[in-house]
């Protein structure tokens, strides 16, 4: 809803903050430049930005919110991720029946007001701010997170330090390590890494140890921020707690070790979490990659496809025999494009196998395995098995091996459709990785469908344009 200047300028001369010579020389100013008028007297300092916009809200007959000294609930104000927060200047700071009330610079910027209301399925309540306002709510990104653990470190600081002080031996027994990971400000700690984490709407989690420190770092939207700054002394709790939630050894320290563990939220969702640790010169590193079990379903339009390359995808899934690749660098996605066409054959009519490392998301009527290589469950292994349970439909996680693609185009020669993932750069280096690997050029050509090569890419706010009502209630 725009301003119309002139209805403005009367505001401000009939509430008299502004001398009819100061509106006179801004009124000059304004004809001789591209600022607007408002804009002038605020370079000028002759009204101060908190009045300006409170005049503003009145003529568009909304409220005018100030969060200086606002308590905002972390679960309200993570609503809006924190890069799109700082990108566009606005902030969730109240949700009520009505609606989520939001604090803006700009009321029209109805890309954003889409967004949010597409994210949260929540009617949008945009209230008009100031400058001072927003910044103070961009920084409870950060405060939230460390005063809580602030208030954690301050109430338990005796215990952490009797944890760092037993630290030092290697030699400790698993008992031992296990006691120190169920000690509360530890449990604590990683309660509140996590569920942070999950409100963030954060991919994975890196707990890196550094000399003096731990830091904690969110990936959110591909890029990492840093979330916090630990005392050093909680980084061997803190491992062995996640070690233990994951079920993984908590006397190996000398080796990378990955495992996996799932919690439901305090909403209900359930989520799963896949952990990595590796041994680094400060200490071990842990990465937790986090996975929505229960997020909504994708779409392959969803996923960025489009156009000639959605119609390929389509034409080869139609087929009931050979073998869609999914090529990319990890982390894009590949696994979860897979999913997405499995979710589309999912049919009463077929019988789907797959075979995984790890399984990321369950299915309903799909059966899933996971590879277990030091029983000897390796994908080669489990392909072959996959062979006598009758299959319709193969899902290989990843061809990896010679064994792996002999049997995968074997697969797809007797009657079956085989979907998987190829480490290369671009779907035409597909094929000279098939044949490395030991794959026949014939055989290549009669089995191979379609190849998709995809990359995981930021992508902008949607600039949906959307016609709101007077009360700019979307």
């Amino acid at each position: 809803m725009h301003i119309k200047e002139e209805q403005l300028k009367k505001f401000i001369i009939e509430s008299g903050l502004v001398s009819k010579t100061d509106i006179k020389s801004a009124e000059d100013e304004a004809s001789k430049g591209s600022d607007a008028f408002a804009d002038v007297l605020l370079k000028q300092n002759k009204i101060k930005e908190d009045d300006l916009r409170r005049m503003e809200a009145y003529v568009l007959g909304i409220p005018f919110v100030s969060l200086i000294g606002q308590k905002i609930d972390f679960s309200v104000l993570s609503l809006i991720p924190e890069p799109i927060a700082v990108k566009h200047n606005i902030v969730a700071y109240k949700k009520t029946a009505k609606g989520l009330e939001v604090a803006m610079l700009d009321i029209d910027d109805l890309s954003v007001l889409d967004f949010v209301k597409k994210k949260t399925e929540i009617r949008i309540l945009p209230r008009l701010t100031d400058a001072p306002s927003i910044k103070e709510g961009l920084q409870l990104y950060k405060k939230s997170l460390k005063a809580e653990f602030d208030d954690i470190i301050q109430k338990e600081s005796a215990s952490l330090k009797m944890i760092a002080d037993e630290e030092g031996s290697e030699g400790k027994s698993e008992k031992e390590l296990k006691e120190m990971a169920e000690d509360l400000p530890i449990i604590k700690i990683v309660d509140t890494l996590i569920s942070h984490a999950i409100l963030q709407n954060t991919s994975d989690i890196h707990i890196e140890p550094q000399e003096t420190s731990l830091i904690v770092r969110y990936r959110i939207d591909g890029i990492l921020h840093d979330a916090m700054v630990l005392p050093k002394e909680s980084a061997a709790g803190i491992t062995a707690r996640i070690k233990v939630l994951s079920n993984l050894k908590l006397d190996e320290k000398r080796l990378p070790q990955d495992g996996r563990f799932k919690i439901t939220t305090e909403s209900g969702d359930r989520v799963s979490f896949r952990v990595s640790t590796l041994p680094t010169y400060y200490g071990e590193k842990t990465v937790i990659r986090i996975l929505r079990e229960n997020s909504k379903g994708y779409t392959l339009e969803g996923l960025g496809f489009h156009g000639e390359g959605l119609e390929k995808i389509h034409d080869g899934m139609k087929s009931t025999t050979g073998m869609i690749l999914a090529t990319g660098p990890t982390g894009s996605g590949k696994t979860t494009t897979l999913y997405t066409m499995l979710d589309l054959l999912n049919t009463p009519d077929v019988n789907i196998s797959t075979v995984e490392d790890p399984v990321e998301y369950q299915m309903q009527r799909v059966n899933q395995t996971q590879v277990k290589p030091d029983i000897g469950l390796t994908f080669a292994n489990g392909l072959r098995t996959l062979l006598r349970q009758d299959p319709d439909i193969i899902m290989v996680g990843e061809i990896r091996d010679t064994e792996t693609v002999s049997l995968a185009i074997n697969a797809a020669l007797t009657g079956h459709l085989v979907l998987s993932t190829i480490h290369t750069n671009s779907s035409a280096g597909a094929i000279p990785r098939m044949i490395d690997m030991g794959a026949e050029s014939f055989l290549i050509v009669s089995t191979v469908k379609t190849i998709i090569a995809q990359r995981l890419v930021r992508r902008p706010v949607s600039y949906t344009h959307l016609t709101l009502p007077t009360n700019r209630e979307v």
